[in-house]
C-alpha cells in the first residue's frame, strides 16, 4: 500500500510541477518573437520656385529651392530610403532630383488628389521600410491623414517651404506624425488652408 501511494504521490508531483511549467511559460513573453515592423514616412513640400516664373504653370525652383533640394538629400540619403514619390511637376521633380541621384532611385509618380491610394500602396508595398514622399502645400496634410496620422499642422502658407513631416507607422499601433525645419531660413506665417495645388 505504501509503494502504491509513493508511486501515485510521484505522478501528482510531477503532473503539478508539469502544469506550473507550462503556465510560466505561456504567461512569459515568446523568446525570438518578431518586432512589429515600422513603416516611415518623410514628407515634405517641394522647395522654393521660381517668382520670376510665376506666370508659367509649371514653374522651375529658384536658387534658394535648389539650395533646400540639396539640404534634404543630406538628411534623407542616410536614412536609406526604399522608394521616392513625386507628383508630375518641375518643382517636386527638382525638390527630390539630388536626393534620386545620392540613392540611385528612380523616383515614382502619384497622383496627389489619390492620398488614399498612394497610403494603401506604401502600406502594402513598403511595410517596415522607409519612404519619402513630395508633394504641394495642398496635398500632405490630407496624405498624412490617408495614412492614418493626425497633421501637427492646421495649413501650410504659401511661403512655408521647410517643414519636413515623420510619419511612423508601426504594425498595431497608430502612426506617430513629428515635424521639424530643415534648409534656410524658416517662415511661419500662417495662413488658411489653399484650395489649388500650388
Amino acid at each position: 500500500m505504501t509503494s502504491r501511494f509513493s508511486h501515485l504521490l510521484f505522478l501528482l508531483v510531477g503532473l503539478a510541477a508539469f502544469l506550473g511549467s507550462a503556465v510560466a511559460q505561456a504567461q512569459a513573453p515568446a523568446k525570438g518573437k518578431a518586432k512589429p515592423r515600422v513603416t516611415t514616412v518623410y514628407l515634405v513640400r517641394h522647395a522654393e520656385k521660381d517668382t520670376a516664373a510665376s506666370t508659367l504653370s509649371d514653374p522651375p525652383l529658384s536658387a534658394v529651392g535648389e539650395v533646400r533640394a540639396q539640404v534634404l538629400s543630406q538628411l534623407l540619403a542616410r536614412r536609406h530610403p526604399a522608394a521616392l514619390f513625386t507628383t508630375d511637376t518641375k518643382r517636386t521633380r527638382a525638390t527630390l532630383a539630388p536626393l534620386a541621384a545620392a540613392t540611385r532611385l528612380e523616383p515614382q509618380v502619384y497622383n496627389p488628389k489619390e492620398t488614399t491610394a498612394l497610403a494603401l500602396r506604401i502600406r502594402k508595398e513598403y511595410l517596415g521600410k522607409t519612404v519619402v514622399v513630395v508633394g504641394h502645400s495642398n496635398t500632405l496634410l490630407p496624405l498624412i491623414e490617408s495614412l492614418g496620422g493626425t497633421p501637427p499642422v492646421d495649413s501650410i502658407a504659401d511661403n512655408e517651404y521647410d517643414y519636413l513631416f515623420t510619419v511612423r507607422i508601426t504594425e498595431g499601433a497608430l502612426p506617430k506624425v513629428s515635424v521639424q525645419g530643415y534648409g534656410p531660413e524658416r517662415r511661419t506665417e500662417a495662413v488658411a488652408k489653399p484650395s489649388r495645388v500650388r
